[in-house]
C-alpha cells in the first residue's frame, strides 16, 4: 500500500475555508434565444417562447452564464481557480449534484430582469482510500422583481487525476431497476455534447476534447454534462405529466456517463403522483444520477 500524501493539509484547507460567507450578485435578462435553442437541443416540440413563458424548470442554467476573459481560462478549459470560488489544487472538478426550490407563486419568466445572489456555504475536505476529495457548496437565489423566485443549492467536488491502476468505485444498481413506470433512451453523441456545452457557455474540455479528457484526466471518452442529465430527467417528467409543475428537485451524480454508448432516463411516480423518482442509468444497467421530483 502507497504512501497517501494529501495536496490539501490542514493550513491549505484553513485558507480554502476563508472563502465560506463569500457572496455574489449576477444580473441576467430572461430572453427567448437560449429557450428556443435548449428546445431544439432536446428535441422538444415547443411553442416559440414569448414574453411572459415561464422558464422551464432546470433551463435557467442557460442564464448567468460565467464570462470569464480567454487569458483567464485554465488549462482544462475552466476559469482559472480563485476568484469567487476558492482556488482547489485538485485538477478534475465536478458538478456532484442540487437541490432546488421553486416559488409556486412567482415563476421566472421571459422578459423578467433577474439577479442571482450566490454565497459559498461550505467548503469541506475528505480524505480515504479512493483518495481525496474536496467538496464545494453554492446556494443560489434568484429574484426577480416579485422576490425571490428560487433557491439553489449547488455540490462542486474536486479530485486528483486518476493513478494507474486505479480501481473505480464499485458501480451500483438503480434501486428500483425493472419498475419504471416512464423511460426514453438518449444517445449522446458529439454534437448533443457540442450544443450543450455552447448553450452553457461552458468551456470544460472534458465535455469534447477527447484527447484531453482520455490522455489528461483518464477518462474512456466524453463526459456527458451532470446538468444536462438532469435536465432529460426533469424532461421525462414534463413528457410524461403534461403541465407537471415543480416545486422542488433533488439529485446526485453517482457514476460518471461517457459518450461511447447510449444511456437512459427513467422515473417512477409515487402512488399520490406528487413525488416522482427518477434515475439514469448507463448501458450496462448501472446507476450514474438519481433524483426525486416533487409537484407542486
Amino acid at each position: 500500500m502507497s504512501d497517501f500524501s494529501p495536496l490539501i493539509d490542514a493550513a491549505a484547507l484553513a485558507h480554502l475555508q476563508t472563502w465560506q460567507g463569500k457572496s455574489e450578485t449576477t444580473p441576467d435578462s430572461i430572453t427567448t434565444a437560449p429557450l428556443r435553442a435548449l428546445s431544439a437541443t432536446l428535441d422538444r416540440d415547443d411553442a416559440p417562447p414569448v414574453p411572459g413563458s415561464v422558464v422551464p424548470p432546470l433551463w435557467h442554467w442557460l442564464y448567468f452564464l460565467p464570462h470569464a476573459r480567454q487569458s483567464e481560462i485554465g488549462p482544462d478549459g475552466h476559469p482559472r481557480r480563485g476568484g469567487f470560488l476558492p482556488p482547489v489544487p485538485l485538477p478534475r472538478r465536478m458538478w456532484a449534484g442540487g437541490r432546488l426550490r421553486w416559488d409556486s407563486g412567482n415563476a421566472l419568466q421571459v422578459g423578467q430582469e433577474v439577479e442571482r445572489t450566490s454565497t459559498i456555504q461550505s467548503v469541506k475536505h475528505k480524505a480515504g482510500r479512493s483518495g481525496e476529495l474536496l467538496f464545494v457548496l453554492v446556494e443560489h437565489q434568484f429574484r426577480n422583481a416579485q422576490g425571490v423566485a428560487l433557491t439553489e443549492e449547488h455540490d462542486i467536488v474536486y479530485r486528483p487525476l486518476a493513478q494507474p491502476g486505479e480501481a473505480a468505485p464499485p458501480p451500483q444498481k438503480p434501486p428500483l431497476a425493472g419498475q419504471a413506470a416512464w423511460s426514453r433512451t438518449i444517445v449522446p453523441d458529439d454534437v448533443l455534447l457540442f450544443r450543450y456545452s455552447a448553450l452553457t457557455f461552458n468551456g470544460h474540455r472534458i465535455h469534447y476534447d477527447r484527447q484531453y479528457v482520455t490522455q489528461v484526466e483518464g477518462y474512456p471518452g466524453l463526459i456527458v454534462h451532470g446538468p444536462l442529465i438532469a435536465t432529460l430527467l426533469v424532461d421525462l417528467v414534463r413528457r410524461s405529466v403534461p403541465g407537471a409543475q415543480l416545486a422542488s428537485f433533488a439529485f446526485k451524480a453517482v457514476r460518471p456517463t461517457f459518450d461511447l454508448h447510449a444511456f437512459s432516463v427513467h422515473g417512477t411516480p409515487s402512488a399520490d403522483g406528487k413525488t416522482i423518482e427518477l434515475w439514469a442509468q448507463d448501458h450496462e444497467g448501472w446507476l450514474t444520477m438519481q433524483a426525486t421530483a416533487t409537484l407542486a
